[in-house]
């Protein structure tokens, strides 16, 4: 199988499918335009349009320049789109192109499900099959006065965009320090490290390190319902200029757009409610399993 993502070299998208996809007998390849931007060591098996295996499907996770470029590419391959991060509830431009060819649509979410329809300008069933993600949650043991910083990325590049919202965010850091609270960064895998490096920048993933946090603030994001599944609730930073679709703003127990406010919110924050947290997670466990019989069980021909 191909893989092709709005990030073009954003492979922490299908890292946590490998292990399975193993156990089917599943081999994943995601494309790249080039090798430029491909990390020493990266687990995930990558290749161009130009040297890329025989595959019997394609699958996208958007509908940008990338994958569109490469549903192009692939005129004869099946297609099927599957949300891996969040995406806008709006058409995408490229959407129309190759969502004839799309076999299946799934999502992690009820509440992705209905985004991504959206975005794919289609009123299909988008089967919802949980996210590879919550898998593996941690065990939640809160440290005291422990605050988890969530990035997003100041600078767009070739990799992918950016979100608005870092200078809010850095600022909310700096109160939350000064009131006392210790601060544990959950990097965005495109964040410029150096940003943060005034405070101690978690060796796991954020949403391992999510576990150990009283509360979490940060740029909503696609990983905000996992660490509210963790049970770590959120306090979420709205850069005027930021669009998120409203289900990552539902998980936060409040929002923010001034630093002035970020300790209070921490300390008052709060899960939402069960039903908010169901529409947002999706099905928790088995969700790679459940995306992977997706693909391969979808007739190809």
């Amino acid at each position: 199988m191909l893989i092709a993502t709005n990030e073009p070299w954003g492979t922490y998208h299908v890292q946590p499918l490998l292990a399975e996809a193993a156990r089917f007998g599943i081999r994943i390849t995601q494309l790249v335009p080039d090798y430029s931007q491909v990390k020493p060591g990266d687990p995930v098996p990558v290749a161009t349009l130009a040297d890329a295996p025989q595959a019997d499907l394609l699958v996208v996770n958007g509908a940008e320049t990338w994958p569109a470029d490469c549903a192009k590419h692939f005129r004869r391959l099946p297609v099927i789109a599957s949300s891996l991060a969040y995406l806008q509830p709006v058409e995408a431009a490229r959407a129309r192109e190759f969502r004839h060819r799309l076999r299946i649509l799934t999502a992690s979410s009820p509440a992705e499900a209905r985004s991504f329809g959206k975005y794919f300008g289609t009123k299909r069933t988008v089967k919802v099959v949980g996210s590879p993600q919550t898998d593996n949650l941690p065990k939640r043991a809160p440290e005291k006065d422990l605050v988890l910083v969530i990035t997003s990325v100041t600078h767009p590049d070739g990799t992918g965009s950016s979100a608005p919202g870092t200078e809010l965010l850095l600022a909310a850091a700096e109160k939350l320090a000064a009131a006392g609270k210790k601060i544990l960064v959950g990097l965005h895998p495109r964040e410029n490290r150096k940003l943060w490096e005034r405070y101690e920048i978690s060796a796991v993933p954020t949403l391992q390190a999510s576990a150990r946090a009283e509360a979490a603030i940060g740029i909503p994001g696609t990983v905000f319902p996992f660490v509210a599944a963790v049970g770590t609730p959120l306090v979420g930073c709205t850069d005027p200029k930021l669009t998120v679709p409203d289900y990552l703003r539902a998980v936060c127990s409040s929002t923010i757009d001034s630093a002035e406010r970020a300790v209070s919110a921490v300390e008052q924050a709060h899960l939402p409610s069960d039903a908010v947290l169901k529409d947002a997670v999706g099905p928790v466990g088995g969700s790679a399993r459940r995306l992977l019989h997706s693909w391969v069980r979808t007739p190809l021909c």
